[in-house]
């Protein structure tokens, strides 16, 4: 049965908290795991939330801050320790090459794996699966760093009513999706297009061209907030978002599923379970900029399902 959800890994910025891990994300889409931009700590997350090193098939890094990417030796030798069979790609900014290449052999290790490297350089596609396209678009922070988004193909939905007024059920309704056409009918009489589902990944960044880009259309949108409203000065001198401006991007994109993370330490509880100072002034805030869809203000260790197709 085919899975897609986010797996939180993590949700700090630059500083770790007694109860939020540097960031990590994992996006289980069908039978891929994508792991994005693996902080310190990631390795031990990933066992926290059952998620092996098997199940990778992509590491998406958007920029080389060590928030986003100290966790990488660690990931990466836990693949040739475990010794993963299957190709697995990564993926970051082509400029950040020399700092991959030290993070990748930061220690001595056994190697048995051949990691693909396909760097980023530039808005354009990354790769094309027979299930998705994944591309990138530049986003603005103090050091090169860009935001990805998955793509899956247009698809086709069957219409029942359609079916049954050309007379055609059973085994036949399987071979006019092989082959195109049957008696006449055409696959196009008897069905509509299924628009596929988006998802995209967007951390440290101002406000840009490319985070509208990115948040164009998707079904979930993973982006970062790390101060609330009323520190957007600090938002702004340091390359990053707040509540109110990421919210406000999944508004005006039509975003069905957004989710906040990515926490200055300055704020100790975001999700607002303890009732603390801060807590739930990333919901409050996001919905005061007129985001109404589906909101989750991201914890440690949370599965959130990616939104069922329209």
């Amino acid at each position: 049965m085919s899975v897609r959800e986010l797996v939180v890994l993590g949700t700090a910025s630059q500083v770790p908290t007694r109860h939020r891990n540097h960031n990590g994300y994992l996006l289980r889409w069908d039978g891929e795991g994508i792991l994005f931009d693996p902080g310190e700590g990631t390795q031990r997350q990933m066992v926290r939330a059952g998620v092996a090193a098997h199940d990778l098939n992509r590491i998406c890094v958007t920029h080389f801050h060590g928030d986003h990417a100290l966790g990488l030796p660690g990931v990466i030798q836990r693949i040739n320790l475990d010794q993963v069979p299957h190709e697995i790609t990564a993926h970051y900014p082509k400029s950040g090459q020399r700092f991959y290449e030290r993070l990748q052999y930061a220690t001595p290790y056994r190697a048995t794996v051949v990691i693909t490297e396909a760097p980023a350089d530039g808005d354009g596609v990354l790769a094309v699966t027979p299930s998705y396209t994944l591309d990138t678009r530049r986003l603005s922070h103090s050091i090169e760093s860009y935001g990805y988004r998955i793509t899956e193909h247009d698809g086709r939905r069957m219409l029942p009513e359609r079916l049954a007024a050309h007379g055609i059920k059973g085994p036949d309704v399987g071979r006019i999706q092989r082959e195109g056409s049957l008696g006449g009918v055409s696959l196009e009489d008897v069905s509509e297009v299924r628009r596929g589902q988006r998802f995209s990944f967007v951390m440290d960044t101002r406000l840009c061209e490319g985070v509208f880009a990115l948040a164009e259309g998707c079904d979930m949108l993973v982006i970062e907030s790390t101060f609330l409203d009323e520190d957007e000065q600090l938002a702004v001198e340091h390359g990053h978002l707040t509540a109110g401006q990421a919210a406000r991007v999944a508004r005006d994109g039509g975003v069905r599923h957004l989710v906040l993370t990515h926490f200055s330490q300055r704020y100790t509880d975001p999700g607002g379970t303890s009732r603390t100072e801060s807590g739930g002034e990333f919901e409050r805030q996001a919905r005061a900029a007129g985001y109404e869809g589906e909101l989750t203000v991201a914890h440690d260790l949370l599965r959130v399902p990616v939104p069922k197709r329209r």
